[in-house]
């Protein structure tokens, strides 16, 4: 799909304001309400992935950020894939990337203190198997929250 100039304005506001109805991001973008729909709808069946809203975590007891970075034992496809499948159900890993250098992966966690941390990372992340090393830091602050891609 070739993203044109309105396209790029509809997702950069629904980014921004992800609760504008249709009229709303029409008048925005100065299309009329049944061509705004269109343009929507195809969006969302190849560039839109999901609505969400994003929670403070504070307000749900979750008060640290821990990055790990994690370097398996064992790199066959099959031992990875495993890795994989078990981090998807640790619900405290917010995000999980596959990353090159030194370490495999890179985990996010949020945790409610450091026994939390504790509990998710041995009981949970290390109970996997297979890993070699686990590195953690801990976010002191967030400078920049993730807000969305960058939409010209």
């Amino acid at each position: 799909m070739t993203l044109d100039k309105t396209d790029m304005g509809i997702l950069k506001l629904l980014q921004e304001e992800g609760r504008l109805n249709n009229a709303e991001i029409a008048k925005r973008v100065f299309l009329s309400p049944p061509a705004c729909w269109k343009r929507l709808k195809a969006l969302e069946k190849g560039v839109i992935k999901n609505y969400r809203a994003i929670i403070e975590p504070k307000h749900l007891g979750f008060n640290f950020y821990a990055f790990m970075n994690i370097t398996l034992d064992l790199h066959s496809e099959d031992n990875m894939a495993h890795f994989e499948q078990e981090i998807m159900k640790i619900d405290n890993v917010i995000s999980c990337h596959n990353i090159s250098g030194r370490y495999d992966y890179m985990l996010q966690l949020v945790v409610k203190d450091m026994e939390d941390f504790h509990n998710v990372s041995m009981m949970k992340v290390r109970a996997i198997g297979n890993i070699k090393e686990m590195n953690t830091s801990f976010s002191i602050r967030e400078i920049k929250p993730f807000k969305g891609f960058p939409i010209k």
